[in-house]
């Protein structure tokens, strides 16, 4: 039985509390229709949209990708210090990075082990810890 992107894409921002206007749900569709957990960046969605023949400014996925974050639907792994990837997995997991073709993917989180983490100043707490593993094709 086959799903139906638009569908997933719909129930998906429902379930976010994100109203589901035409463009949320050509980009929500696009990034979660098949079911499987998808890392893009907005050029890379806003490419995919295009390919899939949706009028869609590159304003729109860059905004419409902080609202997936900020409604929990999506997390945001920042690389380098400047450029954004978005995972539509939001557990806690580990990354790699693979700086060759600047794609990230999923690390196994079963094989990560994290001791101990420095002291945190007085007055703050830890909010997430991100480890992104960066490789290079030998």
């Amino acid at each position: 039985m086959q799903t139906d992107p638009v569908k997933v894409g719909t129930q998906w921002l429902m379930r976010g509390g994100v109203r589901p206007t035409r463009q949320r749900v050509a980009l929500a569709s696009l990034l979660v229709g098949d079911g499987r957990d998808r890392h893009v960046t907005a050029e890379s969605l806003y490419a995919d949209v295009q390919d899939h023949g949706e009028q869609v400014s590159l304003a729109t996925v860059y905004n419409t990708l902080r609202a997936f974050c900020d409604a929990g639907l999506m997390q945001e792994i920042t690389v380098d210090g400047s450029k954004s990837y978005f995972d539509t997995n939001t557990h806690d997991h580990p990354h790699f990075f693979w700086e060759d073709d600047r794609t990230l993917v999923d690390a196994p989180s079963d094989q990560l082990r994290i001791v101990a983490l420095p002291e945190v100043p007085q007055g703050a707490e830890v909010s997430k810890v991100d480890v992104v593993i960066r490789l290079r094709r030998k």
